[in-house]
């Protein structure tokens, strides 16, 4: 795979911002360049599309809805479960139809992210889960008891 063409800019941190880039660069494992590359990226995202925010997870790095828990590829897949029906998730989550309206915008800037996500979730099976989340648990859903 071919990396795509990058430039090279030079710029002055304050001494504590250095020190305080190379811990975070050393936790993840990746250079101070490519942790400025990737925080410039994402402070570029969040300039250009209303809502976004990024977030580490346990499926790594992440583009999120501001103010909850859902990555950007989780809404996705909230709006083709509702078949393309934005006004619809946004009803389910109980959130400003703005919001997925801003989750859309992104996926489709971003087309392969967050394909990648949405496949790497439907390929995941309860064994895989729990690897992950060692208390998942299988369910059945179904109609709660009429009272």
């Amino acid at each position: 795979m071919t990396a795509p063409p990058s430039t090279v800019i030079s710029m002055r941190l304050p001494a504590e911002s250095g020190k305080r880039l190379k811990r975070l660069a050393s936790r993840h494992g990746w250079t101070s360049s490519d942790l400025s590359a990737r925080l410039v990226e994402e402070g570029l995202r969040r300039a250009e599309f209303a809502f976004i925010d990024f977030r580490d997870s346990a499926a790594g790095r992440q583009a999120c809805i501001q103010g909850s828990s859902l990555a950007v590829w989780e809404v996705i897949a909230l709006v083709k479960s509702y078949k393309g029906d934005s006004e619809a998730v946004a009803k389910h989550l109980r959130w400003p139809a703005v919001k997925v309206t801003a989750a859309v915008h992104y996926a489709e800037a971003y087309p392969d992210e967050i394909g990648n996500a949405l496949r790497e979730n439907e390929s995941l099976d309860l064994v895989a889960l729990k690897r992950m989340l060692p208390q998942a648990t299988a369910f059945k859903a179904g109609r709660p008891a009429r009272s």
